[in-house]
């Protein structure tokens, strides 16, 4: 077994170079193809450009020419001044359709994100944070812009008047150009041997990008457990370090790409140098003209500035392909409706029941429950992956219009059922049918549209009442969510501002006490009215009297529904149609409240603590 210490796992000691996912220039393709018909007039530009900026040395050497021969300019200044006024004018306007681009490429793979990222199967949510994704959406997608901003597309037109001025300086002395070329060369090899490590450097840096936004997000939508705990300051150190570990990487990337400023910078002077000194010997030989050295120095500075630009567009593209490379991982991943594809339902069967499971076996991906740190220690150690199973061999029926109740000590796979009838996952082993069809051969949409689910913790979503109310009935009038709140005895928080409706919730339902933030969410399943309610511990945040109410008003639109409840307090199941008794995953027991009692020794165990049960009435069966 290696003797490697966890921190040294953690470093990455001991475990192969992981660069990540990279992407290549075909994958960024589809994002600017997307833009043609701009881009293609972008081009236009930039050849309109290139040549008024290639005619300018040429009329200067004409001007010069003349001057030295005493003859008359004629309309040759006017003509040199209006190229200048002309390619500065096309110079803006190529530059302001390429900012507009690039803000449609941002716009583009941010919604393909966004739509790709919210489609993903609910075991990818475990498995990454949340502040990670968060910084691929708005941080990574950025840096998708610079492919246009900063000479990608500008380049294009650079690479004609960089071909154009080599031509004329071919023409106007082959031996100058040569001695210039050759100094070029070596800053361009230089150059592209330092973009292979900013592609590198920059996906690091994004990666550490998302660390800190996943540090800052866990900090602030914990703040009020971070504060009563009294761990501000150490939650502050922990998300210092994430953000030293970005600026870090940061100042890597700027490390090296600062380089590539002063190679230009060098390669420039070096080559102005070497025109002047060699150029002022080819004049005083008479080789050449002092026009025509005129000319060459004007075409060298119009050939280093695009190939600044060929080095400006290296660096931005190589960075946004670090950046690409995360997007693309997400996009890479398959969609709920992708895995679908692979799935093999059950025969359809003849239970009409609502809803039934069948040998049901079901275990969380390992990964899921690990850190990256964790899995890289557990990798070193040579720990073996731990049994994750949370269901086994499951098997119940809910007839239409009953109202189940699932029970059971913590951690017995309580809300994993209805996790399952959602599909948020699929089984293991076994099938779950709805109206005798395998779950897995419905469609999800439709699936879903038959159900409301009140998830344990009954999340509110930031925004207004009727925001939250909407979500899954986004046709339901004023009337109707007033009236539901009602119902839920929800009333009074209409009442406490003149919002109404327009009354905000605050951050995760923060302005909403916890049991109002439970009616809520029972208010927005209710609204939608579907078949089949499924509520997990949907009266746990409620004080005596609002759960009388909520249960009145549960009972209210029960007639006709199929509910499956979970609920730790028995009182409020003791009257369901059938109650199921769940430990370590397995049924240990179905039926009524009275027959549970008198059959299942956990079941009554619980009635007792809850004082459902006298004790001098158990029995030892």
């Amino acid at each position: 077994m290696s003797t490697a210490s966890p921190a040294r796992a953690r470093r990455g000691f001991g475990r192969p170079a992981d660069d990540g996912p990279r992407a290549s220039f075909r994958q960024l393709l589809p994002y600017l193809l997307e833009h043609r018909k701009v881009l293609a007039w972008v081009i236009v530009i930039s050849v309109l450009g290139a040549a008024a900026s290639l005619a300018q040395p040429l009329l200067v050497s004409q001007v010069i020419t003349r001057v030295e021969a005493a003859e008359p300019l004629g309309s040759l200044v006017i003509v040199l001044v209006a190229l200048v006024v002309a390619s500065g004018l096309l110079s803006g306007f190529g530059h302001y359709l390429l900012q507009r681009t690039g803000e449609g490429v941002v716009l583009s793979s941010r919604r393909a994100l966004v739509r790709r990222m919210l489609h993903l199967p609910i075991s990818e949510f475990d498995q990454r944070r949340t502040g990670d994704l968060v910084s691929r959406v708005g941080s990574d997608t950025t840096l998708l812009r610079a492919v246009l901003t900063q000479g990608l597309v500008e380049a294009i037109g650079g690479s004609l008047v960089f071909v154009g001025a080599l031509i004329a300086m071919l023409v106007i002395d082959p031996l100058l150009l040569g001695m210039t070329l050759l100094v070029i060369t070596i800053s361009v090899v230089t150059v592209v041997m330092l973009s292979l490590r900013i592609r590198v450097a920059s996906r690091k840096a994004q990666e550490k990008v998302g660390d800190l936004t996943a540090a800052v997000e866990r900090a602030i939508s914990s703040v009020r457990t971070v504060r009563a705990a009294n761990a501000t300051d150490r939650e502050i150190a922990a998300v210092d370090e994430d953000a030293r570990g970005a600026w870090r990487q940061g100042i890597t990337v700027a490390k090296i790409s600062a380089l590539v400023v002063p190679i230009s910078s060098i390669a420039l002077q070096i080559s102005f140098l070497v025109v002047l000194g060699v150029g002022g010997f080819r004049v005083a030989s008479g080789a050449i003209g002092i026009a025509d050295l005129v000319a060459f120095i004007l075409f060298l500075f119009l050939m280093i500035g695009p190939l600044g630009q060929a080095f400006g567009a290296v660096t931005s593209v190589n960075s946004a392909l670090g950046a690409l490379g995360r997007i693309q991982e997400i996009i890479a991943l398959p969609s709920e409706e992708e895995a679908d594809a692979g799935l093999t339902p059950a025969a359809a069967s003849d239970d009409r029941a609502a809803i039934s499971f069948e040998g049901v076996h079901f275990r969380y991906p390992e990964a899921a429950h690990k850190t990256e740190a964790e899995k890289a220690i557990a990798e070193v150690v040579g720990e073996q992956p731990r049994d994750t199973t949370v269901l086994r061999g499951v098997s119940f029926a809910v007839p239409q219009g009953s109202r189940t109740a699932l029970v059971g000590p913590s951690g017995a796979g309580k809300s994993t059922v209805l996790a399952l009838i959602e599909r948020f996952y699929d089984p293991t082993e076994g099938v779950i049918r709805m109206a005798g069809v395998d779950i897995r051969a419905l469609d999800r949409t439709e699936l879903r549209s038959r159900i409301g689910y009140v998830e344990q913790d009954a999340p509110v979503l930031a925004g207004t009442l009727r925001d939250n109310l909407l979500l899954g009935t986004p046709g339901a009038s004023d009337e109707q969510c007033i009236e539901v709140l009602r119902r839920v005895n929800l009333s009074a928080v209409l009442d406490r501002t003149e919002a109404g409706l327009d009354a905000q919730v605050g951050e995760d339902g923060v302005m909403l006490s916890g049991g109002e933030r439970q009616r809520l969410a029972i208010a927005r399943a209710l609204l939608a009215a579907p078949p089949i309610l499924l509520l997990d511990e949907s009266t746990s945040s409620l004080d005596g009297v609002n759960e009388q109410l909520m249960r009145d008003a549960i009972d209210a639109v029960a007639h006709n529904r199929t509910l499956i409840v979970i609920a730790h307090r028995l009182s409020t199941v003791i009257d369901s149609d059938q109650i199921v008794v769940l430990e370590h995953g397995q049924v240990i027991g179905t039926g009524t409240h009275t027959e549970l009692v008198r059959d299942v020794p956990l079941y009554r165990d619980l009635a007792q603590h809850q004082l459902l049960v006298p004790k001098d009435e158990a029995t030892d069966d």
